[in-house]
């Protein structure tokens, strides 16, 4: 399945200070934030090339209540360690999306409080006002939320695109497998290349 400008966004996920930043809560309790960061080049090029092409950039954020009321089992239960630092909490520098890849105006933020970019939250209208019928995906990390919303996205008839070389996970292999599941089943998995040369508006003529 080619990719195309038309009815297509670039959707940027959960690149915050808190997967991604030393002083952030993964970091603090102990995740090797630092597998996630080669994410962050990749995801600006996309943004830039989205920006060019005209492709509206759609950034999630994964946000708690303050104190936890939306939490659920993931840091209240499963990994108790992110309540204690305040992890994501929102209204926290933690939360916020990382100063290199900050919105331009007219770029949406959806906020959400589980893995899925669709679950509780306002994107699938938001697609459905703006015509959008393929999701070119980037962001952290792929064998959690990115992997969940392409399956969401893929279960919808979305036309769903994953960028290899603009998601990160904590443990490679995890990303890797990641990305088997999804081309195998949800989508394809697509290089940042194949993505350039598909939103390069001023495609260069054949010699």
């Amino acid at each position: 399945m080619d990719i195309t400008r038309e009815n297509t966004a670039l959707l940027v996920i959960d690149m915050q200070n808190g997967f991604i930043e030393a002083k952030g809560s993964m970091a603090a309790i102990g995740m090797p934030y630092g597998e996630l960061r080669p994410a962050i080049a990749g995801c600006g090029t996309l943004i830039e090339a989205a920006h060019r092409a005209g492709v509206p950039v759609i950034y999630t954020r994964y946000v708690y209540h303050p104190d936890y009321t939306d939490a659920g089992l993931l840091p209240t239960v499963l990994v108790p360690a992110m309540k204690e630092v305040n992890s994501l909490a929102a209204g926290s520098w933690d939360a916020e999306i990382i100063d290199e890849l900050a919105p331009a105006p007219g770029d949406i933020v959806i906020d959400k409080a589980r893995p899925s970019s669709f679950y509780g939250t306002r994107l699938e209208p938001i697609l459905t006002s703006l015509g959008i019928r393929s999701l070119v995906i980037a962001g952290v990390t792929t064998n959690i939320c990115v992997e969940t919303t392409a399956r969401d996205a893929g279960q919808r008839d979305y036309y769903v695109h994953v960028v290899r070389d603009a998601t990160a996970e904590f443990d490679q292999a995890r990303h890797e497998h990641a990305l088997t599941t999804i081309g195998f089943t949800f989508g394809w998995v697509n290089s940042m290349d194949e993505v350039l040369r598909a939103w390069d508006p001023e495609p260069a003529e054949a010699e």
